[in-house]
């Protein structure tokens, strides 16, 4: 990065305030241009990554035909005369004559030259035979009934969870190679802010400083609590010391405030003095406009972002949702998230030639959104209630039975869920 430390005001050219939709799709494809480096990591530590290649199966799947029940693996017609006994993990001699059968477990492999498995249930066992009438279905799973070896069962960018690491290891791999995942980093402006007790006498509690980075973990972000710093001094040699020194280990650096243009404010001259280029400087949408994306060069040759957050705590929600989350499914290598919708339970306002982004609450089961209350962008008691955001476009208002797109929260899973 570059170590300029005073504003060059030709450097850096602000471009104008983009459409909500036209921002998340331009900071989905820069993080998608500086996707993270792949790693190769044990299967037991790749949950909430990305496959950084597709999935395949080194054998078919399953790998040899397997019993279905319990019960006798046989050949012809019977009665059958018990020869020997099949459990799971062994390999079975074959049947070579007619009505022989042997035991079979559940999950064994099952001989060749067998003609039917007989369910335990169903059979008699008498002098030394055993009889019964097998089902006209198979009972057991023929190679390649799954998949067959080499076959892509997933695409790489699939994000990684309990159930693709039991396919992985169905299919017999021990490691998976994955995308790195992205280290983040919050700083925190504002003198005015208190990062402990009450509010008093002109100071406020900081709220971002604790929240944001769960809100970036719940991404996939590594954050720790080192890399979180401040509220740092509203100077600006203070605050281009502190990007700087974030920037070191951060493939992201999220600020809170600054992003306007007062007295206080020294983001941008900070962004300017590090030699940055904006992606995205303010956004059409309310709450959360001033919010920013932009975009450095490191010593290695790969992009650093930097996305200011508004100071007031709904607002910086709204940027978290509307510009970090692209980036890093970007950086992840994985698809642009995709909207789902739900209807409106009541009537949500428009804000003119802004994208209104409305906290609401859904009722999963009957695809409905409610909207909650106490949504002013210095408040975050709605946030606390709510599911995600009904977006209304620019233009529009939303009525009640109107379908919408929601972006919703990053929540852990069952997480209100009604």
């Amino acid at each position: 990065m570059s170590t300029e430390t005073a504003p060059n005001a030709d450097r850096v050219s602000a471009p104008p305030p983009a459409g909500w939709e036209e921002a998340r799709s331009r900071v989905y494809a820069v993080g998608l241009a500086a996707a993270l480096p792949t790693v190769a990591r044990p299967l037991v530590d790749t949950d909430g990554s990305t496959l950084a290649e597709p999935l395949t199966t080194r054998t078919d799947l399953p790998a040899f035909p397997t019993s279905s029940v319990d019960g006798w693996a046989v050949r012809g017609s019977g009665p059958w005369r018990v020869v020997g006994r099949v459990l799971a993990g062994s390999t079975p001699a074959p049947l070579t004559e007619d009505d022989t059968t042997v035991e079979i477990a559940t999950g064994a492999m099952v001989p060749e030259g067998a003609t039917a498995v007989l369910r335990v249930e169903e059979s008699k066992v008498a002098d030394g035979l055993v009889s019964g009438v097998p089902r006209s279905t198979p009972e057991w799973r023929k190679p390649g009934e799954e998949a067959y070896a080499d076959e892509v069962l997933l695409p790489a960018g699939t994000p990684v969870d309990p159930a693709v690491i039991g396919l992985a290891a169905t299919c017999g791999h021990d490691t998976l190679r994955v995308r790195r995942a992205p280290r983040a980093a919050l700083l925190v402006f504002g003198d005015e802010l208190l990062t402990a007790g009450p509010p008093a006498a002109g100071r406020v509690r900081d709220a971002l400083g604790p929240s944001v980075p769960a809100w970036l973990r719940r991404y996939g972000c590594q954050v720790r609590p080192s890399d979180v710093v401040g509220p740092v001094a509203d100077t600006l040699p203070a605050h281009v010391a502190a990007l700087r020194s974030a920037l070191t280990n951060a493939d992201l650096v999220c600020t809170t405030g600054g992003t306007m243009n007062g007295p206080v404010d020294h983001l941008h001259p900070t962004l300017e003095a590090l030699g940055a280029d904006y992606v995205v400087n303010t956004v059409a949408v309310r709450p959360g406009f001033p919010m920013l994306l932009a975009r450095l060069t490191g010593p290695d040759g790969r992009a650093r972002f930097v996305a200011g957050l508004p100071g007031n705590p709904q607002s910086a929600i709204v940027a978290l949702v509307s510009l970090v989350a692209p980036l890093l499914a970007g950086l992840q290598g994985r698809s642009m998230p995709v909207l789902p919708q739900a209807t409106l339970a009541e009537a949500v306002p428009g804000r003119g030639d802004h994208t209104h982004l409305a906290l609401v609450r859904l009722d999963r089961a009957a695809g409905v959104a409610s909207p909650v209350r106490h949504v002013g962008s210095a408040m975050l008691r709605g946030v606390a209630g709510a599911d995600g955001f009904a977006v209304i476009r620019p233009g529009t208002s939303g009525a009640p039975g109107d379908r919408v797109p929601i972006v919703p929260l990053p929540l852990f899973p069952g997480e209100r869920a009604s």
